[in-house]
């Protein structure tokens, strides 16, 4: 029998919303007996991980203690940048956390890439940064990248912020980036791997395939 896996969600909601979907469609099954149980606590009430650390942080130990309450035994968060608490949630629960910003290191160094891109927004950025030769948008290129995810935030998900969305990646591969890393998890929600003229590592994706692998 499967472990049960505790989600931290709603950072944002579609974003989870779509991690769901491909740890659904991840999962080797005949039947719906086979699909990894999974408790989820999908929250939009988390205080702003990049303006409101310390808030952040205090609401996300408490999401994973309740989700251990709850009967999980490990924990997944889809939300890159959040994982600057990742301590405080282990610390919390007592529970593994399937780290995601590990998790996609991992899956970069598997593509045999040497210098990514990563797309992200606060600690996230950072954080995807201190583990990988990493290539980042200049200042104003950021502006405009934190921009976009307020919009895909607020609904828009349309042509132009797909098309914003891909011009910057294009600069990242500009700078001698050799694949882009979805590293915010709204980023996926507009741009593909046929955007790219290098390779897309989607974390969403990346994280699902782990909590697979950890929970079946």
């Amino acid at each position: 029998m499967g472990k049960v896996l505790g989600v931290l969600g709603g950072m944002g909601p579609a974003a989870t919303v779509a991690f769901l979907e491909q740890l659904q469609a991840l999962t080797p099954a005949a039947g719906d007996a086979d699909h990894i149980r999974v408790i989820a606590d999908i929250n939009p009430r988390v205080p702003n991980r990049n303006t409101e650390p310390e808030a952040a942080g205090r609401e996300l130990a408490g999401m994973a203690a309740a989700l251990r309450d709850a009967g999980a035994q490990v924990l997944a968060m889809p939300c890159n940048t959040a994982h600057a608490h990742a301590a405080a949630i282990k610390e919390a629960s007592g529970l593994p956390l399937i780290h995601i910003i590990e998790e996609t290191a991992r899956a970069v160094h598997g593509r045999g890439a040497r210098r990514p891109g990563v797309l992200g927004t606060g600690a996230g950025r950072m954080l995807h940064a201190q583990r990988l030769d990493a290539v980042l948008l200049a200042e104003a290129d950021q502006a405009a990248f934190m921009d976009l995810i307020g919009r895909i935030k607020a609904g828009d998900t349309g042509a132009a912020v797909r098309a914003g969305m891909a011009r910057l990646a294009a600069r990242l591969v500009d700078q001698g980036a050799d694949a882009v890393v979805a590293g915010c998890t709204e980023v996926p929600l507009v741009l593909g791997e046929r955007d790219l003229a290098v390779p897309l590592i989607d974390t969403l994706q990346v994280l699902a395939a782990a909590c697979v692998r950890a929970c079946r």
